[in-house]
């Protein structure tokens, strides 16, 4: 039998190892964030989402994860995206909360100091894709001027409601680099143009009704009506300084509803749209 302070020896080692343990594993790897009671429980066919997850940020990918599963979209544009974030991401959602997700990268940049790794072998960042049905025809562009950052798409096609669309994430230049992200959306509104049914996600760095923003809106319509660049429009910001730099834009789709949600782990919302399924 074991005595009483063999068995107080033991829950102090314990105690003592998952201590030791708790900073030095992957972040959030020991325990699962629970849910709100809002939350769904399983993949929203027809809802699309944007998040720039912010980068560099000292953030939990088991709370990302989290926040994702609140909304569980079908497809999901991450913007500021470490390949191995995104792993850990998608293997949350999977484990913890039964989502399954498919996934392509859209790398523009090896960064250590963004992604670590090592000097040598530094991380891959830039966009990522889940979705939950299958991705093809993946197609990744490096815009030729990036700015102050090198910056880019990544464009797939997969099915949404029941038929096939091609869905574009993208990250524009930062702020006050006009002219660059001009060209940068004359580059995609080019592609996107070439498709009948197509989905723009994004961080495009600019509020509505910023001149640069012309050629894709001329395009496509925004997933939030109200969103619209002019004086009568009313966007909700999707960032923390109170500014709407993120877009669902929608090309030969319709939209049911949108939602935009501040999250405490990234500087800007979570903005998701609910489109119409198509027959």
């Amino acid at each position: 039998m074991i005595g009483r302070g063999t068995r107080l020896l033991a829950g102090a080692l314990i105690v003592a190892c998952l201590a030791l343990v708790g900073p030095s594993a992957p972040k959030g790897a020991l325990f699962a964030r629970s849910l709100p009671v809002e939350a769904v429980r399983d993949i929203v066919w027809n809802r699309v989402m944007t998040w720039n997850i912010c980068n560099p940020c000292d953030e939990s990918d088991a709370d990302r994860a989290a926040e994702i599963a609140t909304y569980a979209p079908q497809v999901i544009g991450l913007q500021e995206a470490c390949v191995r974030d995104v792993e850990r991401i998608r293997d949350h959602l999977e484990s913890r909360y039964g989502l399954v997700y498919h996934v392509e990268y859209g790398t523009v940049l090896r960064n250590w100091n963004r992604c670590g790794g090592v000097p040598w072998s530094p991380g891959a960042y830039g966009q990522a894709i889940l979705a939950a049905a299958p991705m093809t025809d993946r197609v990744k562009v490096e815009y030729p001027d990036g700015g102050s950052e090198d910056r880019g798409y990544v464009a797939v096609t997969t099915m949404v409601g029941g038929r096939a669309v091609r869905v574009f994430n993208t990250h524009l230049a930062e702020r006050r680099q006009e002219a660059v992200r001009a060209h940068q959306v004359d580059v995609l509104a080019e592609e996107v143009a070439r498709y009948d049914r197509a989905i723009v996600l994004g961080d495009f760095n600019a509020v509505p009704d910023a001149p640069e923003l012309t050629g894709i809106q001329a395009l496509t319509v925004n997933a939030d009506p109200r969103c619209r660049p002019s004086p009568a429009g009313t966007c909700e910001p999707t960032t923390d300084w109170q500014s709407r730099f993120d877009y669902v834009f929608l090309r030969g789709i319709v939209p049911l509803a949108h939602g935009v949600h501040p999250s405490p782990y990234s500087d800007h919302h979570l903005l998701h749209a609910d489109l119409a399924p198509t027959a």
